[in-house]
């Protein structure tokens, strides 16, 4: 099975002229005066919407983490799995930013449940271009396309040598170790052909590891 899972934007705020002490800390660009504030409640997804955003109105992302956030243990309702901070030279482009961002996150992000019991879920997308924020993120080639894949360590792991011998592309990022919120992602780019044969060789692997865990490969 394989079933795309609906990611919310839980916060999203604007500061319209930021106070010297906060631009200070956030490093927000001289001839930035408006600030953005977004999170959503998957941990991954806001990664390739910022991306994504950033080819589509004049901002900077300032910062962006994806923390654990346990179901029972936070301190409101709106779970932030993943908080962004942007800047931009008007409130208007903020707003942009921020609107574009959203509708990423909520309509076009490629989560995905391949496994219903026990659940098993994945992100894995792929992108004709990449963004100003990937270009500099990852050193990403302004006419490459790139594949966005995230799973638990192991199965991203058994995942990723299918993804990468899929298709001829090249590894932009790779986690060297699990990240806090218990994944390994990796960043792949080349054409758009390649991307997209690793992100179905991907989602495929996710989905045998699934269905069977316990299965040696010959």
């Amino acid at each position: 099975m394989r079933k795309r899972i609906d990611v919310h934007v839980n916060i999203e705020k604007l500061i319209p002229h930021v106070n010297p002490e906060q631009r200070r800390q956030w490093g927000v660009p001289e001839d930035h005066q408006s600030v953005g504030l977004i999170s959503c409640d998957d941990e991954d997804a806001m990664y390739p919407a910022l991306d994504d955003a950033s080819k589509k109105s004049k901002i900077k992302i300032l910062h962006v983490q994806c923390v654990y956030v346990g179901k029972d243990n936070t301190w409101h309702h709106f779970r932030q799995a993943n908080t962004a901070i942007i800047s931009g030279p008007l409130v208007a482009d903020v707003k942009s930013g921020l609107s574009y961002a959203k509708e990423y996150l909520e309509r076009r992000s490629d989560c995905y449940l391949v496994h219903e019991d026990p659940p098993v879920s994945c992100y894995a997308g792929w992108t004709p271009q990449a963004g100003p924020y990937f270009q500099d993120q990852f050193g990403i080639p302004a006419d490459s396309a790139y594949a966005y894949l995230v799973a638990g360590p192991m199965e991203a792991s058994y995942a990723l040598d299918f993804a990468l011998k899929a298709g001829k592309t090249k590894v932009a990022s790779m986690s060297e170790v699990i990240t806090r919120s218990n994944t390994i992602d990796a960043v792949l780019y080349g054409t758009e052909s390649a991307c997209r044969s690793a992100t179905e060789a991907y989602l495929q692997a996710v989905e045998r590891y699934a269905a069977d865990p316990f299965r040696l490969e010959v």
